[in-house]
């Protein structure tokens, strides 16, 4: 049986245009090893907000039958060439009810499923048995939705923390729905973690989750207090969502300015304590700005993506995070939503604005069946 549906996609253009549309998509049967799942709830993440929107200037949002339009400022046009013209299906992760399965996946039919695997924002979705999960007993397809990207990349760091032999972490944008899962990891597995934010009613969110340290980088002594925290908890890894700017920069020379406090003789070289800090996001799209004569010679700066995380760790390492977070799933990894909408409401240009400005606390779930 074949399975008919809508789909949301993104497409960019060479005249430097990009446009959202909704799609008609049929599936034929599933394979042997295959399910199609009814989408029933999928988040707005910021990395699928990379995708969906990319290069646009949602300043230039217009109306357009069946959709909508933006314009691709020139100098950014060739950071996307590898997916001008092709449009392509949004959307990491989700969970929904698997209406149809292959031969070797009849148990799961009728199950009520989380999934990875892109392309979420749509009515029907097939995937292969391995990317699907069944949820727990009593969990809704809103508590599966998030069961991924935000929990697996939360425990990720502790487990990296760990590889790496740190033995404490520094967050940036930290009152997120990932930043308070990390802080419910850490406080559960004793990790010490210095939580920075921009204002004190995301101060609150995590003091209120029991954080210990969280430090608000609007206030005048942020520096100060950022060197005191590192010093006290003898952090030595960063993770930063924010990516532009010198938030990066500020916490690796913190790093490097607590360990000199237990020098005891000077280095023109600084001290011996290795700092890693790792961008993960993109919350200020500007240039990163390092400071880099102020952080000695041991120090590193590198990307952090998920995938390439899971594939280093292997299997086993892969497995008991994803068990965690099923046996977890409406504890430590809930995911709070401020708004439901349909894939038609996800194009209208008020609702766009709304959550592309990815504001702490408030995150948006897609239900294709509305």
């Amino acid at each position: 049986m074949a399975y008919t549906g809508k789909e949301l996609r993104s497409t960019a253009t060479e005249d430097g245009r990009l446009t959202l549309t909704l799609e008609d998509v049929t599936l034929d049967a599933p394979g042997d090893d295959e399910v199609i799942v009814r989408v029933e709830a999928a988040p707005i993440n910021p990395s699928d907000l990379g995708l969906l929107l990319g290069p646009a200037d949602i300043g230039s949002l217009e109306a357009i039958d069946g959709g909508v339009a933006f314009g691709i400022p020139q100098g950014r046009l060739g950071g996307v060439k590898a997916r001008l013209g092709q449009s392509l299906p949004v959307g990491n992760e989700g969970a929904g009810t698997v209406v149809a399965a292959g031969a070797n996946a009849a148990a799961l039919e009728g199950k009520l499923v989380g999934m990875l695997g892109g392309g979420m924002y749509t009515q029907y979705r097939k995937l292969k048995t391995r990317d699907v999960v069944p949820l727990p007993e009593g969990a809704t397809a809103a508590d599966g939705a998030s069961m991924f990207v935000n929990p697996l990349t939360a425990l990720a760091f502790v487990e990296t923390m760990r590889m790496e032999g740190h033995s404490a972490i520094v967050h940036t944008a930290a009152a997120s729905n990932l930043g308070q899962m990390l802080q419910k990891i850490c406080t559960a597995d004793g990790v010490p973690l210095v939580n920075i934010v921009r204002s004190e009613e995301q101060a609150a969110i995590l003091r209120g989750i029991g954080a210990t340290y969280v430090l608000n980088s609007k206030d005048a002594d942020f520096r100060a207090q950022l060197v005191d925290a590192i010093a006290e908890t003898k952090a030595t890894l960063a993770f930063d969502a924010i990516g532009g700017g010198s938030l990066g920069s500020d916490i690796v020379q913190s790093m490097e300015q607590a360990a000199v406090r237990n020098m005891t003789e000077y280095s023109r070289y600084g001290s011996n304590s290795f700092k890693q800090l790792y961008i993960y996001g993109a919350l200020d799209l500007g240039p990163t700005v390092m400071n880099r004569l102020a952080f000695g010679f041991q120090w590193s700066v590198g990307g952090f993506l998920l995938t390439p995380f899971m594939q280093k760790a292997g299997q086993e390492v892969v497995g008991r995070m994803r068990q965690r977070v099923v046996d977890e799933l409406k504890t430590t990894f809930a995911s709070n939503y401020t708004r439901t909408i349909g894939l038609a409401e996800a194009l209208e240009p008020e609702v766009l604005r709304a959550y592309e400005k990815k504001a702490t606390g408030e995150k948006y779930l897609i239900d294709p069946t509305r």
